[in-house]
């Protein structure tokens, strides 16, 4: 790993470390699962204004559906025109495209460090106390495959594509009378990538993907009301 990578993970192992230490009087030998399900509400917390500008820009990318569909029609054997003429109408509205999916990007460092954090025996010139703990006796730093049929793997795996389908019909609801088929198939699919990401990563990833995406759900119904 580029040297320049080792501060940051570095830094996310003191912490979660030190959480792991406070906590652990309360928790027992769940510290490690506390401490990673706090570290996820603590990031996603601090990305709310993002969630909360991203929401408002999904709102009016609605509102502005019939006008791009009405550029688009008008200028179909013109696809740069179209291009120009859409980025006016965003630039005038302030909104883009592509809001909905800031929180998710700014989340991948935090799904990078957690994911590196318990996929190595050594961490900042130490042994890595965080693959030590463990799931209904299943250890964090392990992966899928070898958890397959233990209690920590149906648990995850169950509870992950329970969230996906509330995501899934969350999606569904958003989009309009025109949606194709082919969108609202997808609507209703890519949500359980939550469940093939988390088949290729630690134990200790998949219990972040189940607390974020179980608060994008709680955040996406509460906004939407």
């Amino acid at each position: 790993m580029p040297s320049f990578l080792e501060a940051p993970v570095a830094g996310a192992y003191h912490l979660i470390t030190s959480l792991v230490t406070a906590i652990e009087p309360l928790t027992g030998a769940y510290a490690a699962v506390v401490a990673i399900v706090l570290c996820t509400l603590a990031v996603r917390l601090l990305l709310l204004p993002l969630s909360l500008r991203a929401h408002r820009g999904l709102k009016a990318g609605a509102e502005l559906m019939p006008q791009l569909r009405e550029i688009t029609q008008q200028h179909q054997k013109d696809p740069e025109r179209v291009r120009r003429e859409v980025a006016k109408l965003q630039a005038e509205s302030g909104t883009t495209l592509f809001a909905g999916f800031l929180p998710m990007l700014a989340q991948l460092p935090f799904f990078w460090l957690m994911y590196t954090l318990f996929s190595r025996a050594a961490v900042a010139g130490e042994s890595n106390q965080l693959i030590s703990g463990s799931l209904l006796g299943a250890p964090l730093g392990q992966h899928w495959p070898v958890l397959t049929g233990t209690p920590a793997f149906l648990a995850l795996a169950v509870l992950l594509a329970v969230v996906a389908w509330f995501s899934a019909r969350l999606q569904v609801r958003q989009l309009d009378d025109t949606a194709t088929p082919l969108t609202r198939g997808l609507a209703r699919i890519l949500p359980f990538g939550t469940l093939a990401t988390a088949a290729f990563v630690p134990l200790a990833a998949g219990l972040y993907l189940l607390t974020t995406t179980t608060w994008t759900v709680v955040e996406r119904t509460i906004l939407q009301r």
